[in-house]
This record gives C-alpha cells, sequence and structure tokens, in this order.
C-alpha cells in the first residue's frame, strides 16, 4: 500500500473511531521482529491513526508525529541493537502531537508502511518495514521526508503566541520574588532510566511541584513550572519561559545516571565555557543533547533567541547565579548527601539566560538502586525542597544586604 493511500485509510478508520468515542488512542506496545531482507516495527493500539513520518541524520533516527495519544508502552534503550534498532521512546511533543523516535545505529529507511485491522484478540497495528541503505540514500529520503512534514506543518499551523523576550515589569506578584522551576527532560524525552525503570522526567516534575509547594507556602514566592505535565520542551523555551517571567531565580532540576552505580549525592551546577571535571562536561553534553533525542519541531529560530542560547550571559548574573550555586551546595549537604564536589560548573544550555540568575540542581543518581529509592519517595523531595527554600531565602538575604552596603558606601 503507498504512502498516500495508507495515510487516507488510516485517517478514514480515524474519522470512524472518533465517531464512536471521545476518548484518545492508547499505545500500548512497540514490537521489533529482524528478518533476513528487512526490519518490523508493530505499534500495538487500541485505535486508528494518522500519522506523519520523516528522517533525520546525525544520529540516524525514524520520526513519527500523530495526534495526542496516551501510551502504556515504555521507551527502550538495547544494550546491544537489533535489526539496525538502538532504541526507541515515546511522548508527548507539543500539545496535541504525540511523538515516536526509533533510534538507528546504520541508515535505514521505511520500505513499506500498512495497518492490520484489530482480530483475533489482537489490537489495531501499524506496521513499519525498514530496509539498510546507503548514507547518501538516507540522507536523500531524509531531505524528502523533512520537506513534506514542513509542508503538512505548514497546513496544520495555527496561530502560536510566541513568549515575548523582553522583560515584564511592573510585576504582579505582591512584592514577592519570581522563581521559575524547570522539571528536566518531558514527553519524548525521557532522561535518565532508574534503575527500576523509573524515568528521571516523572522524578523530577514531582520533586519541582514539591519544591513550589514549599516555596509558595513560605508566602516569599510566587513560583511558575516550565512544564506541568509530561510534555516536551526544547531548552531555548525554558530559557526563555524564565525571562518572560521576569523571573529573579531559575532552577533546572535533574536527577542523573551513571555506569558506577555506587556513585551518590547531589550537586548544583553553574554555567561555565569550562568544565569543573570529566563528569560535569559529560553532563552537560548529555543535557544539552535533549533537542536531539526529541527530533526537530520545525519552529522557526529566531536570531534573537539563538544569540541567548549560545553567547548572551551578563558577568552580575553569572556571579549571581555562582553565588546562589553556593549557598544551595552548603545548605542540601546540611540536610542530604552531596557529592564530594556539590558545587560543579560546566556548559549548559538551558542555564544561559543573560539576566536571571540561573542553576542546574542534580538531586542524585537514579543508577544508584538505593539513591533512586529515595529520589521517588515524598519525604526526600521534601528534604530537599526546605533546603533548598532555606538557601533562596539566604541568597536574597545576602543580596539585599550587600545592596545596603552599596548604597551606604555611595552616601
Amino acid at each position: 500500500m503507498g504512502a498516500a493511500s495508507f495515510a487516507a485509510c488510516v485517517s478514514a478508520q480515524s474519522n470512524k473511531t472518533k465517531s464512536a468515542t471521545s476518548r484518545p488512542v492508547t499505545v500500548h506496545d512497540l514490537r521489533i521482529g529482524v528478518h533476513a531482507e528487512k526490519t518490523r516495527i508493530v505499534i500495538d493500539m487500541d485505535g486508528p491513526v494518522r500519522f506523519q513520518r520523516f528522517a533525520l541524520i546525525d544520529p540516524y533516527r525514524i520520526v513519527l508525529d500523530l495526534p495526542e495519544v496516551l501510551f502504556k508502552a515504555r521507551s527502550r534503550k538495547f544494550v546491544k541493537p537489533s535489526g539496525g534498532v538502538s532504541g526507541y521512546r515515546f511522548g508527548l511533543f507539543q500539545p496535541g502531537t504525540s511523538r515516536v523516535v526509533i533510534d538507528l545505529v546504520e541508515p535505514r529507511v521505511i520500505e513499506a508502511a500498512f495497518e492490520l485491522p484489530p482480530r483475533n484478540n489482537r489490537r489495531f497495528r501499524v506496521v513499519l518495514d525498514l530496509k539498510k541503505v546507503s548514507r547518501q540514500a538516507f540522507l536523500t529520503s531524509s531531505t524528502e521526508s523533512i520537506r513534506r512534514r514542513l509542508t503538512q506543518r505548514r497546513r496544520e499551523a495555527a496561530p502560536v503566541s510566541k513568549a515575548p523576550l523582553t522583560r515584564h515589569k511592573p510585576r504582579q506578584t505582591g512584592g514577592r520574588k519570581m522563581i521559575v522551576l524547570d522539571p528536566g527532560h518531558g514527553g519524548v524525552d525521557p532522561g535518565a532510566i532508574g534503575a527500576s525503570g523509573i524515568y528521571e522526567k516523572t522524578v523530577v516534575l514531582a520533586a519541582a511541584k514539591t519544591l513550589k509547594r514549599i516555596l509558595e507556602t513560605s508566602g516569599r514566592y510566587t513560583v511558575k513550572l516550565t512544564r506541568e505535565r509530561d510534555v516536551f520542551l526544547k531548552l531555548r523555551q525554558r530559557v526563555a519561559s524564565s525571562r518572560a517571567a521576569d523571573a529573579d531565580l531559575f532552577i533546572s532540576i535533574h536527577a542523573d545516571s551513571i555506569a558506577d552505580k555506587k556513585l551518590r549525592g547531589a550537586s548544583v551546577y553553574t554555567l561555565s565555557e569550562k568544565s569543573s571535571d570529566k563528569e560535569a562536561a559529560r553532563l552537560a553534553e548529555q543535557e544539552n543533547k535533549s533537542d536531539i533525542i526529541a527530533g526537530m519541531d520545525f519552529s522557526d529560530e529566531t536570531p534573537e533567541v539563538t544569540n541567548i542560547l549560545i553567547d548572551l550571559v551578563q558577568r552580575e548574573t553569572k556571579n549571581r547565579s555562582a553565588r546562589l550555586a553556593g549557598i544551595l551546595a552548603e545548605e542540601l549537604r546540611n540536610s542530604v548527601k552531596t557529592h564530594r564536589r556539590a558545587h560543579r560548573f560546566a556548559g549548559f544550555a538551558v542555564l544561559k539566560a543573560p539576566d536571571v540568575p540561573s542553576v542546574l540542581l542534580e538531586m542524585g543518581y537514579l543508577s544508584n538502586p538505593k539513591e533512586e529509592k529515595m529520589l521517588r519517595s515524598r519525604a526526600f523531595q521534601e528534604k530537599v525542597a526546605v533546603a533548598v527554600r532555606r538557601g533562596i531565602d539566604k541568597y536574597f538575604k545576602d543580596i539585599q544586604s550587600a545592596q545596603r552596603v552599596d548604597v551606604g558606601s555611595r552616601r
């Protein structure tokens, strides 16, 4: 069945499904079968959907965009590639669009795509057959598929209000400081995967909501989350969100994973072109690949946003970020186990807002079974949150004291 007739068939069946029920389609499983001449991928769903597909290079990926669906299937990363596939991930890419990303270790293209209706107690299935091709053939296929997706995207696009990059004043917070909390990863980007299989994106969203509650309960802060559900955000969107909110502080929340399962402890990172150590450099490189993991979003990149992400970091902002990180590291050290070097630095793209003091909090290591269990617990998340609140309180107290001294010295 050709691509056009396949999409039309799926679309027609999808319309029937929508008329019968308003509930979203659920993706239950993704299976891979390796054959002599092809790799077959089967996606099990409880209803038909229409999807768009495209291919990306360096690294090789096949991407499927679907209407917003539910995922019961779990993302996987294979220890050993199977049929040229090294893993796959699912998630909400943006409101209204879910995404499936199939990671490849070699160039493979979709040779055939077809659907199988539910029968014999089986669910509706979408079948993709991948064949191995040369790099040049993959590049040609990728270019054509991206062009088609861009055309489709323009047809679907509705006017979207972008967060302004200018600061908003006066700010309506009743005199309270504005804190923006950024739960890392989300949607199609699961982040690190813990010893028990839990995703970093799940742990950090729960931790961010706990910290938000504890900060707002103090009555001294207004708190905004960059995401409040399991949805993907580009790194530049996270940066822009803090600036649009006229934030006084930006804290990106993460939980790391590393090959050494014995390693434990929280760390606080600030931005620097030079990393404090090899592990910090590795982590920054890993986190900065978040946008690559999720695939293209076909949004316009304005020069202003690009410049912010690349090189607009003011000296005073960096100094205040370092001050905040030092205070937070000390408060965390008094409450939970921290890394032997609790304040570290590396080139995190998400910390590059030019005028918002920003830190990245790594609460611990999901790869350590004992610490993963703690990271998942509400009691531990609250202990971290209370330590962070104390640190933020002390930071603003120090800033105010420094400002009073500065004013006095000028008289």
